[in-house]
């Protein structure tokens, strides 16, 4: 099988050394390609290229998910089809969501004998993705989640401090929350974004909303947070949003979404956080959030500046993922 390797020499938690010996032993049972990303979107560009070209069956991203969403996005540049090639993750990165949630190991060594485990057996997976679409910008795919208000300003805030030198930790993540809820004040008691879905009524006063693909959204350490645990690759997009972050409903809701989920009896599937002031939509495809005044927008993880209006669809068995 002929393959492309898309390194990111910045990966969070692995060496040069480790990448070398992961690039020779897929190259024990591939036809590789090695490429290194040398800026923010290269990543993109080469599975784009690769893609296009139509030399490779196989593209695997070896970074965190802001490395495999600019895979993912250059894949699918012409949208979904058959020609577009498989994809396969290495994790690399402080957090690596997507690959966990496909259920590889965190650690690369061991997530490079899943994968070449796979290979060797034909497994693979069509999974579904999320596209986000703004008027007179080019849309963007992600694989497990995107946000607008509260969350995305969080992350746009750690990539300040990412860009200052500080190393990307869950508690630099933590640190940086609880100072962005102390900065928000007044949107914590009523925020500027609406929910629209068709044939429903507007869902207004969003301090922030949550997309997700699948879940969890993500983790602290080994623990995953849940806002909306029925989310899955196998359904369209789920909603989570709060409409007032009070000290005591915020903390209330943080524990609900730290707790382990399971479908009650009977039920379909999972319970998410309930309360007062939470929001909630299970396996929707189409809808669009509206900020009454530019608020911070995320995909995967990846702080895309402010956005006013973006509306998302769900795509189903999108591309085919080496699992």
């Amino acid at each position: 099988m002929r393959a492309l390797l898309v390194v990111n020499p910045k990966a969070t938690t692995t060496s040069t050394r480790t990448r070398d010996v992961l690039t020779h032993a897929l190259r024990s049972d591939l036809k590789l390609d090695v490429a290194h990303t040398e800026y923010r979107g290269h990543a993109r560009d080469l599975a784009r290229d690769a893609a296009a070209e139509g030399a490779v069956d196989l593209v695997v991203a070896l970074g965190g998910d802001g490395t495999v969403n600019e895979v993912v996005n250059g894949l699918l540049a012409q949208g979904p089809s058959e020609r577009v090639p498989r994809l396969a993750v290495v994790p690399g990165g402080s957090t690596n969501v997507f690959a966990r949630a496909l259920g590889l190991p965190n650690d690369p060594v061991e997530a490079t004998g899943a994968l070449l485990d796979a290979l060797a057996h034909g497994r693979e997976r069509a999974i579904g993705l999320g596209k986000a679409m703004t008027e007179g910008l080019p849309d963007r795919w992600f694989t497990f989640t995107a946000g607008l208000g509260f969350d995305a300003g969080v992350v746009g805030r750690v990539e300040q401090q990412r860009r200052a030198g500080r190393k990307s930790t869950h508690a630099l993540y933590v640190n940086q929350a609880l100072r962005h809820y102390v900065t928000e004040r007044e949107h914590r008691r009523s925020g500027p974004v609406t929910l629209e879905m068709h044939g429903q009524e507007p869902v207004p006063s969003l301090v922030l909303a949550i997309v997700s693909n699948t879940s969890p959204w993500t983790y602290l350490g080994s623990r995953p947070v849940l806002p909306s645990p029925s989310a899955s690759f196998d359904t369209d997009l789920d909603v989570f949003g709060i409409t007032r972050m009070t000290a005591f409903g915020t903390a209330r809701t943080v524990r609900q979404i730290l707790r382990s989920h399971a479908p009650a009896d009977g039920a379909a599937k999972a319970s998410g956080p309930s309360g007062k002031h939470v929001v909630s939509y299970h396996d929707v495809r189409h809808f669009t959030l509206v900020s009454q005044e530019p608020a911070p927008f995320q995909v995967d993880g990846d702080h895309l500046g402010d956005r006013s209006r973006v509306s998302f669809t769900g795509v189903r068995r999108a591309l085919r993922v080496i699992v």
